[in-house]
């Protein structure tokens, strides 16, 4: 059976100020209505023989990946969840453990969850030929045929072939400078490295034994050593610490005499900044990718998102890219996108945190947006999901007060439990225990006011919580 691993990592800097590091790019609607994570699993459902999606993400995105899944209706395989970023060949050896745990001849399909394919039936055909060669026990890379020099992704050389549309890899090539890309395009044997593979679960960990010995063991610790919680895989911390951080590529595929290739032209973009988005989506007649609320007058070549708060208008200007959000904005040159993370560095070190999180932050229980800051108060719009609670928990620097604005919320305060309705309020007061939960059938809305010494999201202390948060 044909079992999808999505690989849900990431930091979330490429695409800011919209992707942030709690919400990384492949959560995001860029193109239509579903992410690029639910794009990539709906892709991957569609093929043969498939089986329900694995996916190997951070302990903080593991309730996005979930709500993402549910959204389409799409039941999980399994959500494996690292404690550390190890990079690709540690986490893929975590999912080949996990699927041949279930199925000891599974087939693999590696997938990154922020990737862009347009083309499904090229995709879906290559994937038919690299399953055949992964049967027989090869290694399977997919090849994106170039259309253009481009020197920021890796590459591939084919050699013999091995059946139609399947090559033996002669070698993969760092990024080239951009003579060597041209020549690389001009030659029509090489192909960009996309990062997806397609191989037998148990292969991989043989070969990975065979070339990397150290990832090979601490994963396996760390499987062997891990629990179930819901859907989520919670994989032994210390034990997968002590793994070498190494890529797929370089732990295995440039190493193993049985790699091979597929190359194929599927529309794919691994949508890795503001001017790859541009290039792959719809423009007008003026080349322009307009978004939201944006009015344009001689205005060429951009691409322009509006947040929901308010309108944009550009004059006058060509080539430039203007991303809007309620915390931040960024307006660069096209050409300059690929740098956008040095303002993330730059927030980094400053220590501010409009690299880290919206301003509106979604929960496992609903969300809550920031609305108001100042000194010793915020203010903040809360929407708890019908059925759900959030922990029961104090705070040790700061008070409450809550006014309901829709709905019926559950309020525990210390030893009172009781209704709170639209437009009645109640205080919490510091150090008390206390808890909001939703036991109707429509979302309650509320507003917090908080104010004290310290308002951090790290001033909680959690004494009990149903969805595994210390």
């Amino acid at each position: 059976m044909l079992h999808p691993v999505v690989l849900s990592g990431g930091s979330g800097t490429r695409l800011w100020p919209l992707s942030r590091q709690n919400q990384p790019k492949q959560f995001l609607s860029l193109i239509g209505d579903h992410s690029l994570f639910q794009e990539t699993v709906l892709r991957a459902s569609r093929l043969p023989g498939v089986q329900a999606p694995v996916t190997v993400c951070s302990d903080d995105h593991r309730f996005m990946v979930g709500e993402q899944l549910q959204g389409i209706g799409i039941a999980s395989g399994g959500i494996l969840l690292e404690p550390v970023a190890r990079n690709t060949a540690p986490a893929i050896a975590l999912a080949a453990l996990h699927v041949a745990s279930r199925d000891p001849d599974a087939l693999m399909l590696v997938m990154p969850a922020d990737h862009l394919i347009e083309d499904e039936a090229a995709f879906r055909d290559a994937v038919a030929v690299a399953r055949d060669l992964a049967e027989a026990g090869w290694l399977v890379t997919f090849g994106i045929r170039p259309d253009y020099a481009e020197t920021g992704y890796g590459y591939i050389l084919r050699g013999d072939e091995l059946a139609s549309g399947a090559y033996q890899v002669r070698r993969f090539v760092e990024k080239p400078d951009l003579a060597t890309a041209e020549r690389y395009v001009a030659e029509g044997t090489y192909a960009w490295n996309s990062g997806m593979f397609l191989f037998r679960a148990r292969r991989y960990l043989e070969e990975l034994q065979r070339h990397a010995p150290a990832i090979a063991a601490a994963a396996e610790r760390a499987y062997a050593h891990s629990r179930s919680d819901l859907d989520f895989v919670r994989v032994e911390a210390e034990a997968f610490a002590t793994s070498p951080s190494d890529s797929i590529d370089y732990a295995v595929m440039e190493k193993t005499d049985r790699a091979a290739v597929v190359p194929v032209s599927c529309g794919w973009s691994d949508i890795g900044s503001w001017s790859s988005l541009w290039s792959v989506a719809e423009r007008d007649e003026d080349g322009n990718r307009h978004e939201g609320d944006v009015i344009s007058v001689d205005t060429k070549g951009s691409l322009v998102r509006a947040s929901e708060r308010r309108m944009i208008a550009t004059l006058g200007v060509e080539d430039l890219v203007v991303i809007d959000t309620a915390d931040a904005t960024l307006v660069a040159r096209k050409d300059r996108v690929q740098d956008v993370k040095t303002i993330v560095d730059t927030l980094k070190a400053a220590g501010r945190t409009e690299h880290l999180y919206h301003r509106k932050v979604y929960r496992p229980w609903g969300s809550y947006d920031s609305i108001g800051v100042g000194e010793r108060f915020q203010v903040k719009r809360i929407v708890v999901k019908p059925g759900a609670a959030l922990s029961l928990q104090k705070h040790a620097h700061r008070a409450e007060h809550w006014i309901v604005v829709s709905g019926v919320a559950e309020v525990t305060c210390d030893d009172r439990v009781f209704d709170l309705h639209e437009n009645e309020s109640t205080y919490i007061p510091l150090g008390s225990v206390h808890r909001l939960r939703n036991r109707g059938t429509a979302p309650v809305e509320l507003i917090e006011v908080q104010s004290g010494t310290y308002l951090g999201e790290d001033d909680i202390v959690r004494l009990e919580d149903v969805y595994g948060r210390s």
